[in-house]
């Protein structure tokens, strides 16, 4: 934020501090509260564009869709010299790239906080496959239990730590380490009271079957960095009532029940909290009831008044360090899937003007779409070169042709490529009122609505990134308001800290809530 010319610098080292950033962030988000409110969906219908000033778009209309992928995006600082203990072959089964990116650094984390602490028992919140719950309770040796809302995912956690039992049964049988299976609990957590009562619950009868749980610390190192300690795990007398509460990408008011799970309990000695789906936290002032709401939860945002909106909230969901990546070409094809579906909204409105008052989802047709038209613009090129060829073109042309610069391929005739779009766009409509059980009306005039909204069509990609800009600032905020909430509980004597634990481009979500009773 702008200062005299120079740059403002912010803080949240003190509830003052944090409370000065969030008022920051609420007086420069009041000019772009137009972005907030609206969804791209709508932008033919209500003519978004126009609320944006038209020097904005006439430059940003011109330049090429990689160059406006990059406005959204900005530099995140990893975690300060975190070691990273590589998972093995057996743990990491099943894991995908990210899965295995965020296991490993936020195992060391965990464990790391768990010294610091004194506490080995862990209550893995929203855990899902039992991914981290395994890789703490088999490589950390600690005693984990891990919950989650669905039994399925509980018979997964189950029947795989039964196979990695083996394999470190055979493999520690002749050392003194010992470790715990994970214990799993199939419950939709619904209040902090919920949550402290299951841990609570568990940890006697864990307590009871396993006395004496035995870690040989001889070998292990300590993490460099801010959260690092030079004591050995049992440097801290061991109190075997304690635990540390942790999520990864706990879903909407998940995050913020740990939170105050971690203030009511007192057995609970710290949390690490990495949230997800901001778009599900239910909102003061939204959503009507009696109940805890996930946003605001601090004092100094409700009396900001501060609201955001499910629009807003689900635009700080978004995953701006990935689109830096993309090409010119998929870029454009990123854009062009939000004008067939803004589009779709006119169909919409004019054939189902009661389905819009629903806010329709038709699923993610991206990936299905994308595959379709690259196919189809392979093929149309093949063509080309090869009559090319038989006209005795030239290698470098038929090159320059088959082997553009992105990984997505083009169309090498801006006439077909239109007339290709328009296609797609008819395909992409009965297939969203088939997803939606509707019937494709006799009378729609599919060209009459594609040619009103292809004439603005060039506007949509700088209106999306504009917008997504706002994604950061929005995500900061919800950050913030967690972390006051927690500063401003002067009666407990705490540490908090948020951190970028994960490289920003494998896991959006990356900033974790660190937060440590003493």
């Amino acid at each position: 934020m702008a200062d005299g010319g120079g740059a403002r610098n912010y803080s949240c080292k003190t509830a003052s501090e944090t409370l000065k950033w969030i008022h920051a962030i609420i007086d420069f988000l009041k000019p772009y509260r137009f972005f907030l409110d609206a969804h791209v969906v709508n932008f033919f219908k209500d003519r978004l564009w126009e609320a944006v000033d038209k020097e904005w778009m006439d430059c940003l209309r011109k330049e090429p869709a990689d160059k406006l992928l990059q406005i959204p995006s900005g530099v995140v600082q990893a975690f300060p010299g975190l070691r990273v203990a590589p998972l093995n072959s057996v743990l990491a089964q099943g894991m995908n790239q990210k899965k295995k990116h965020e296991i490993q650094a936020l195992a060391g984390v965990i464990d790391s906080i768990a010294r610091r602490v004194g506490s080995h028992k862990i209550v893995d919140v929203g855990s899902g496959q039992g991914y981290l719950a395994q890789v703490l309770s088999f490589e950390h040796e600690l005693s984990v239990i891990a919950i989650d809302a669905s039994s399925h995912h509980g018979s997964i956690t189950d029947a795989r730590a039964k196979r990695i039992e083996k394999y470190y049964a055979a493999k520690k049988c002749k050392s003194r380490s010992g470790f715990c299976i994970p214990k799993t609990v199939t419950c939709r957590v619904l209040s902090p009271a919920m949550l402290k009562d299951i841990s609570s619950s568990l940890r006697q009868v864990d307590e009871m079957e396993n006395p004496t749980i035995f870690r040989d610390n001889t070998d292990s190192k300590p993490l460099a960095g801010d959260l690092a300690s030079e004591c050995p795990y049992s440097s801290k007398a061991d109190d075997k009532s304690t635990m540390v509460l942790a999520g990864l990408h706990a879903c909407g008011d998940l995050s913020v029940t740990m939170l105050r799970t971690f203030m009511e309990c007192d057995e609970v000695k710290a949390v690490i909290s990495i949230g997800c789906c901001y778009n599900l936290l239910s909102e003061e002032g939204i959503k009507e009831g009696d109940c805890q709401f996930g946003f605001p939860v601090s004092r100094g945002a409700k009396s900001a008044n501060l609201q955001l909106g499910k629009n807003a909230r689900d635009l700080a969901c978004q995953s701006a360090e990935r689109w830096r990546g993309l090409g010119e070409a998929a870029g454009l094809h990123n854009f062009e899937l939000h004008t067939f579906r803004a589009a779709f909204q006119m169909v919409l409105f004019q054939c189902y003007p009661e389905i819009i008052t629903r806010s329709p989802a038709i699923g993610r047709q991206g990936k299905a779409f994308r595959r379709q038209h690259h196919r189809r613009i392979l093929e149309c090129n093949a063509d080309m070169a090869q009559t090319f060829s038989q006209n005795c073109c030239s290698t470098y042309a038929k090159d320059a042709l088959l082997n553009e610069h992105s990984s997505y391929p083009k169309s090498a005739n801006k006439e077909a490529n239109s007339a290709d779009r328009y296609s797609m766009f008819v395909k992409f409509c009965k297939s969203g009122l088939g997803r939606l059980g509707l019937c494709v009306p006799q009378d729609i005039e599919f060209s009459r609505l594609w040619e009103e909204a292809e004439e603005f069509s060039g506007l949509v990609g700088p209106y999306w990134t504009l917008r997504a800009a706002l994604g950061p600032v929005l995500e900061t905020i919800l950050l913030l308001d967690r972390l006051l909430f927690l500063q401003e509980q002067g009666n407990v004597l705490i540490q908090t800290v948020l951190l970028p634990i994960f490289d920003p481009v494998l896991s959006p979500r990356n900033v974790a809530l660190i937060a440590e009773k003493f």
